[in-house]
């Protein structure tokens, strides 16, 4: 063969051994090789912040999906790390509060042990870790709100950390007034027009057990303020689904006490990884009908 047609159809060869190797390349280096993105940012970049922000906060501490299916572990964590923990108006300690009541909530309890040591490791106290369980009470029940004390609690003890049991503020006697009067503190004068209209063989449930247990009993507590206490309640209700009569009470409740409108969409867009698309549109829609 002439060295001219040897010295071609070498090259050729090694021109498609290239292509076909590229075609079996480690997909995140095909990735960082596809350049910029719309918003500016390679693929590359998002990869490395999430990695930056997990080892921030958790460390070397593994969730469940990522020794169960770590494929989708790192799609989450690129998203949660990589693209939302840096973002919004919301600071890193109420980003970590929404993320401890929203996996009770939704009784995802495989992580909360991980998420409660992300807590403390983000400078969080753990009373006030422990009241933002707590405040899921009236609102999804004891059993499901105990499930997830018990992981937050083996954390603190494994930890070697003592916490105040008892942050109540009220008494037998004072229960229900000073309940009321956080319940006019959200949401003013409507409290009395809604014990008001109030039927008969209902005002257990709408009046006392309301104001007292809710509101007396866990919005009374220490470790967390009102604005907080209002923002993880949104949170909570909008986990849940099928609430939003409640999501809308709430996000006018969040109004009043001082949480804007972007505070509520950006915790809804932390949230949104954890609940899926349908609740976080359900109340994104709650959010734009009372905050026009």
């Amino acid at each position: 063969m002439p060295k001219t047609a040897t010295y071609t159809a070498s090259c050729l060869l090694a021109g498609l051994l290239t292509l076909f190797s590229s075609s079996f390349a480690h997909p995140e280096a095909v990735f960082a090789q596809n350049g910029s993105q719309a918003n500016g940012s390679t693929t590359m970049d998002r990869i490395q912040i999430a990695q930056q922000n997990r080892q921030k906060l958790l460390g070397e501490d593994t969730t469940a999906m990522d020794t169960t299916d770590p494929e989708l572990a790192a799609i989450r964590d690129r998203l949660v790390y990589g693209e939302l923990a840096d973002k919004g108006t919301l600071s890193l300690h109420q980003k970590m509060l929404v993320t401890m009541v929203v996996l009770t909530a939704s009784q995802t309890t495989d992580d909360i042990y991980v998420q409660t040591k992300a807590a403390l490791r983000a400078g969080i106290a753990a009373p006030v870790i422990r009241e933002a369980v707590l405040q899921c009470t009236p609102y999804i029940g004891f059993p499901k709100t105990q499930q997830a004390l018990r992981y937050v609690s083996k954390c603190f003890s494994d930890m070697g950390i003592d916490v105040p049991e008892n942050q109540a503020t009220v008494t037998e006697e004072s229960r229900f007034a000073d309940g009321l009067a956080r319940q006019k503190a959200i949401f003013g004068d409507a409290i009395d027009k809604m014990h008001a209209s109030a039927p008969e063989g209902q005002k257990d449930i709408m009046v006392q057990h309301l104001t007292a247990f809710c509101f007396g009993d866990f919005y009374t507590r220490k470790g967390l303020d009102l604005k907080t206490r209002e923002l993880l309640t949104f949170a909570i209700v909008s986990t849940l689904g099928g609430c939003e009569a409640q999501v809308k009470a709430h996000v006018q409740g969040n109004a009043n006490v001082g949480n804007t409108k972007q505070n509520l969409t950006d915790c809804l867009c932390w949230m949104m990884p954890d609940i899926g698309f349908p609740r976080t549109l359900n109340a994104l829609a709650c959010v734009n009908a009372v905050l026009k």
